[in-house]
């Protein structure tokens, strides 16, 4: 791979600078000629040769059902490279060559023990030809009931054990399981065949840049540290809303909804983040320590809590921007009487000294009013003493917003003076954004994930913990709306925020949502 400094030709999609070069390795994506390799995965790889992080030693294996040779794989990649890589403007051939290059498939079925043979030989003659040196990246982007197939194939053939200073890691997809029980079980029966320091858990959304700076904005600022607890902070709101609905995925979401597809994973990340204590280091295993301390230590919901303080919801037909869809149960795929949720509100509590009290608002859904991801901090409201004898008869609270998607950014919110003779309070933003600041190009949002993992660092993937202690937050909900039915679905407009009862979740304790 040419050498930073070389060449002046190749621009950067982010700021590496200090970075190693990655190990050398072979990575094998099984699942390779589907939506997730097509449209992030090969794009990532591209965006990481233009950064100078992937060693000359460097070779990609597609494995997938989809008949292709060599060469219609290689013609498929450089398309699909072209599309999803990032930025139009700045496509550099000759990265997508080097890329190219180092691409193989094979054809196969995951419970033929015969091609993972075959694999093997592809794997010996690429460190062979490209001195990978045994170091393999194995990539699950397959659908979950055949995560440990593939592993089994691997353990059987010998692909799977770390000898002589060699490594080999698995990148397991989510979803991790479907309840507590599953993720248990699945977990127990990956640890039979391989390590927990080789699995890595991914959850995508820890690409983000503003995801992985709400550790450094807290822990590296000394003047929202102090206050960022139950003496100063009267709330948190997380939202994660979609506009898309259930798509050409109508088949799996009816089968896994808002609840289990989002909230053990996307939104207890971002809550563990925002919430967890200050860890010894910046090692993985300190990180994600305090982050499963704090999913550990939310209340546990009782059957009445569920009632009273978890909300969900499914889509109607409605307009989005100005074009019509449709509901929940006429998308493709999807049972036309499904009673599977697309909409979920929860409040919760977090029993430790810093967030006693302090409530919880969570929220996702699909075919909502806006594509948003953000958190909200809102802190106390100061007494209005001072103000008695002025026209000020209500001051808003100070809030500091983490915007995650679609663009991202942080914000602080806090009142001055309206000039003129009288004393008048208005709120006004401080902003901050990654576009303004840094010449950051787009990426696919996989680029970091995949670095670490081909240089080993597990901060930002879910350790076995702490997806289930994600799950047990989420497992008695399940339990009860099993039990119980929803009687008005279809419940609120494609289009809007979501279901009446989820803003009265928030407003019976006077508060709202913030809605922009």
């Amino acid at each position: 791979m040419p050498k930073e400094g070389k060449s002046k030709e190749f621009a950067r999609t982010a700021d590496y600078s200090g970075a190693r070069v990655a190990d050398p390795c072979v990575v094998v994506i099984f699942g390779a000629s589907g939506d997730l390799a097509s449209r992030k995965l090969l794009p990532a790889f591209y965006n990481l040769a233009k950064e100078h992080l992937l060693p000359d030693e460097f070779a990609i294996v597609g494995f997938a059902r989809s008949s292709l040779d060599d060469d219609q794989f290689r013609n498929r990649v450089r398309e699909t490279i072209c599309t999803h890589h990032g930025s139009k403007d700045d496509f550099e051939s000759r990265i997508c060559d080097w890329v190219v290059d180092r691409l193989s498939y094979l054809t196969g079925d995951y419970h033929d023990a015969s091609r993972f043979l075959e694999l093997k030989d592809i794997l010996n003659t690429m460190d062979q030809k490209r001195g990978t040196r045994g170091n393999y990246l194995y990539y699950l982007a397959t659908p979950p009931d055949v995560f440990l197939d593939i592993v089994k194939q691997l353990k059987v053939c010998g692909l799977a054990d770390e000898e002589e200073g060699t490594w080999r890691r698995f990148i397991v997809e989510k979803p991790f399981g479907h309840d507590l029980r599953s993720a248990r079980q699945l977990n127990h029966d990956l640890l039979q065949l391989i390590e927990e320091n080789q699995i890595y858990r991914i959850d995508h959304y820890l690409g983000k840049e503003t995801v992985q700076n709400i550790l450094v904005f807290r822990f590296s600022n000394s003047i929202f540290e102090p206050v960022w607890n139950r003496r100063y902070i009267d709330h948190v709101q997380i939202t994660v809303a979609e506009t898309l609905g259930a798509e050409h995925r109508g088949d799996f979401y009816d089968k896994v909804g808002a609840l289990r597809d989002m909230v053990p994973s996307h939104m207890m990340q971002l809550l563990s983040l925002t919430a967890m204590e200050p860890p010894a280091s910046f090692q993985a295993d300190a990180v994600r320590d305090e982050q499963t301390k704090v999913l550990r230590a939310v209340q546990s919901f009782e059957p009445e809590d569920v009632l009273s303080s978890a909300v969900r919801g499914q889509y109607d037909e409605g307009v989005i921007g100005e074009q019509h869809v449709p509901a929940y149960r006429a998308e493709p795929l999807v049972d036309p009487h499904s009673n599977t949720e697309t909409f979920v509100a929860l409040k919760l509590f977090i029993d430790n000294w810093r967030w006693a009290s302090v409530p919880i608002y969570l929220r996702t859904g699909k075919r909502l009013a806006k594509r948003l991801s953000e958190i909200v901090i809102q802190f106390r409201a100061v007494p209005l003493i001072m103000f008695r004898d002025t026209p000020v008869h209500e001051l808003t609270p100070n809030t500091i917003v983490m915007h995650i998607q679609p663009d991202e950014a942080i914000s602080l919110q806090f009142g001055v003076k309206i000039p003129g003779p009288q004393v008048r309070v208005r709120s006004v933003n401080m902003d901050f954004r990654y576009s303004d600041y840094f010449e950051v190009q787009s990426g696919t949002g996989y680029e970091r994930l995949l670095y670490d993992c081909m240089v080993g660092d597990a901060t930002l993937f879910q350790r076995a913990d702490t997806v289930e202690a994600g799950w047990a937050i989420v497992d008695p909900i399940l339990d009860v709306w099993k039990a119980l039915p929803p009687r008005s679905f279809p419940n609120y407009p494609a289009g809007t925020w979501g279901p009446s009862a989820s803003f009265e979740l928030i407003e019976k304790d006077g508060r709202e949502w913030r809605i922009t």
